[in-house]
């Protein structure tokens, strides 16, 4: 398994868009300002996520969402196109990662930074993922759930084990500048989410 993935400190990132030398210079010299990064483990709905934060940006203004793609108005951090236009962005930045708590540069824990985490029932990231992954070229195909499920639990998918990502999240969650979102509950109250994002 070890070749259909980019291996950084034995932790599995997807094959393509990916590799060590980014996901090193975000570890050590990615430097947080007043940004705000809107995190996840795969699957747990950072796209919806990330367009509310958008039009919350933009004050409910949908020009902007609708002819900019997602991925230019909040580029990924880990994947090369989206990092080297982090880099070179001024002012406040508005940025999507996977990536887990402890590669993130450590400026990120002292800065003015915005933390916005989303996180989602573990059996439904299981059967969401699996259906995804299969279907991309990104990762070997699993060829059955049962084998997704096993790999899952080993933490041989991308960015590795949901227990170990979330985990290390949560030990944000009493910082000011952290808001813990859960999938489920803001399926069932999107407005009054999108209120508690805003403040």
């Amino acid at each position: 398994m070890s070749s259909d993935y980019v291996w950084f400190e034995g932790m599995p990132f997807p094959c393509m868009g990916f590799n060590k030398e980014i996901i090193g210079k975000i570890r050590h010299s990615f430097v947080m300002r007043e940004d705000t990064v809107v995190l996840s483990y795969p699957k747990s709905g950072m796209t919806w996520l990330v367009e509310i934060v958008c039009l919350i940006q933009k004050k409910g203004d949908t020009k902007w969402i609708q002819s900019v793609p997602i991925w230019d108005r909040s580029p990924w951090l880990e994947n090369e196109s989206g990092y080297f236009e982090l880099v070179n962005k001024e002012g406040p930045r508005l940025m999507t990662s996977h990536l887990p708590i402890h590669l993130f540069h450590k400026s990120l824990f002292s800065s003015k930074t915005k933390i916005i985490y989303i996180f989602r029932n573990p059996r439904d990231i299981l059967v969401s993922g699996y259906f995804f992954w299969s279907k991309t070229n990104l990762m070997k195909n699993p060829g059955s759930l049962e084998t997704y499920f096993e790999w899952f639990l080993k933490g041989n998918v991308p960015y590795g084990s949901w227990f170990e990502h979330i985990r290390g999240w949560l030990s944000m969650r009493e910082e000011k500048n952290f808001l813990l979102l859960c999938y489920d509950d803001f399926k069932k109250v999107q407005l009054g989410t999108g209120r508690i994002i805003l403040q």
